[in-house]
């Protein structure tokens, strides 16, 4: 019988032990039954901690936050950029679209329609050419053709597919066309939409900040470039802004994450949008990195692209790419594998990690079972050196609706009732799972580092061996059997003591050419017999 039918016919006990088990939220024995009970915070993503952190020591220091537009007509980068903006829309990523094409509805089309099964009459076609006309025009969306034309035709969705599929490919062959709109490059784009449009609405001074996205055509994605980076800008409108207010929002900005001194640097890169002479690099001293890295830019925008939208003040900008805010919090080089860890990054798993996808195989499903295979550990425990040949009752008594006996014995002469691995601890160490005796009689180097600094599971070989037989029990009673002999001798992998490994552990261990060592001599043997 499978372990999911004894766990049916049990069900009626099973779900009580598990509402008691939810209710006093305690672990179960070995933390093996009930896991999902057990409910644990998710784990963020270091960029967005980073964003997060930005967003609060901008609105620290007086800036609101705002949402700025993401897509730029082309013609904003000429008003920012003047005869510069060519090569910077180079860099840009166009928006294109799918033309809607004029779709007829010949004799040809219509035979191959009622080839398909499908028997059209006036109406019909009609309302065919009513959908194709409404798409035309921007009536019907995209998303609702397939189900507009089955209605049409009234046949089902999945027909009315084939029929877009096989007698309109005109459809497949459509090309997107690229229009003026561009995808926000930089934030400064954005910015000046922004001004134009509240400059005149709100008191000075205006304290705006944004952290969002933006998009670059980079030649290629490396180490240090993205064709998608997060900029965390500020603007602040003014009658008169300075320089040296640009240092100080720098320096506030960045003592949030603990940098602790600060230099500015002439930026070579003199952007079109920025007066001469303004725009320049922060360099910031990290305690813990010893060293100075750039982690922003600042100046103040030209009044000449100011002008362009009409705005008589002036404004200071300061950016932080978010990115390298983070890389710089991390200790982390490559930024691929910072934004994208899952592709990029190193494959890491903690030794806790790994101890928590070992799991006993074979688990008893009932109250009595579990009691059971509490009761053949505590015997076994109490009298593991006992000279054979011996047997120890391990329980007599009505189990599942049966009267059984259940033994642990030892037939051979000059040995005892367990063998010397039969206590063995499971740890993980360094991605290796490793079987420890118990302390005293270690003389592995792997078992001696796990026991000092490895994870334990706090399964031991005997827990498996009994919980494997406790279920054995469980499965001969309900079957109808009326005896059982468990014999388990020399351990030489997991599943010899009634363990199972998660694949991805498992994949992560061969992966990194770390080890499963679990030997070692168990020799227990455990009886059950059903009395008369």
């Amino acid at each position: 019988m499978k372990k999911k039918d004894i766990i049916k016919l049990a069900k009626k006990d099973f779900e009580k032990a598990w509402i008691e088990t939810a209710k006093t939220l305690k672990k179960p024995h070995h933390d093996q039954e009930y896991p999902r009970i057990l409910l644990k915070t998710g784990q963020s993503h270091v960029l967005y901690d980073a964003i997060w952190e930005l967003r609060q020591a901008y609105l620290k220091l007086g800036f609101n936050e705002i949402i700025n537009p993401l897509f730029i007509e082309e013609d904003h980068v000429y008003r920012q950029f003047g005869p510069e903006a060519p090569a910077v829309l180079d860099r840009c990523f166009y928006l294109a679209g799918l033309p809607r094409p004029d779709i007829g509805l010949g004799m040809d089309k219509i035979q191959k329609i009622e080839g398909l099964g499908v028997q059209l009459d006036e109406e019909k076609i009609q309302n065919l050419k009513n959908v194709f006309r409404g798409y035309k025009k921007g009536e019907t969306s995209g998303d609702d053709l397939v189900h507009d034309l089955s209605s049409a035709v009234d046949v089902k969705d999945d027909l009315g597919l084939r029929i877009l599929e096989n007698v309109f490919p005109e459809l497949r062959q459509l090309k997107p066309i690229a229009g003026g709109t561009t995808l926000r490059s930089h934030m400064t784009s954005g910015w000046f939409v922004t001004l134009e449009s509240i400059h005149e609405k709100m008191k000075l001074p205006i304290k705006l900040f944004s952290i969002d996205r933006c998009f670059r055509r980079e030649q290629k994605e490396d180490s240090s470039h993205l064709m998608t980076y997060h900029s965390a800008s500020c603007v602040w409108l003014d009658d008169e802004v300075s320089v040296d207010m640009g240092m100080a929002v720098s320096e506030s900005l960045l003592q949030h994450f603990g940098f602790e001194k600060f230099k500015f640097v002439p930026d070579e890169k003199k952007s079109k949008y920025y007066i001469p002479n303004t725009q320049t690099e922060v360099y910031g001293y990290h305690p813990k990195l010893r060293d100075w890295v750039e982690v922003a830019t600042f100046g103040i925008y030209s009044p000449i692209a100011l002008s362009r939208y009409g705005i008589d003040s002036e404004v200071l900008n300061l950016g932080v790419g978010a990115e390298r805010i983070a890389m710089i919090l991390q200790n982390q080089e490559d930024i691929r594998a910072l934004v994208y860890p899952q592709s990029h990054g190193k494959w890491n798993l903690s030794d806790r990690e790994l101890a928590s996808m070992l799991k006993i195989n074979y688990y008893p499903a009932t109250t009595e079972g579990r009691t059971l295979m509490d009761e053949i550990v505590t015997t076994c425990r109490e009298n593991s050196d006992a000279p054979s040949p011996c047997e120890f009752v391990v329980f007599k008594g009505e189990f599942l609706g049966k009267n059984i006996e259940v033994k642990v014995v030892e037939p051979e002469e000059g040995t005892k009732l367990l063998g010397p691995a039969a206590w063995n601890q499971i740890y993980v160490c360094q991605g290796n799972i490793v079987g420890v005796p118990p302390e005293g009689n270690i003389t592995d180097e792997l078992a001696q580092k796990a026991l000092k600094n490895g994870v334990p599971t706090n399964i031991s070989y005997m827990d498996g061996v009994a919980a494997q037989a406790s279920y054995r029990v469980e499965e001969m009673v309900i079957s109808g059997s009326e005896n059982l002999k468990l014999r388990t001798t020399i351990s030489r992998y997991i599943s010899d003591i009634n363990l199972m490994l998660d694949k991805v552990a498992l994949s992560y261990i061969t992966g990194k050419n770390k080890v499963i060592d679990v030997r070692g001599p168990i020799f227990c043997t455990i009886t059950c017999e059903v009395q008369g």
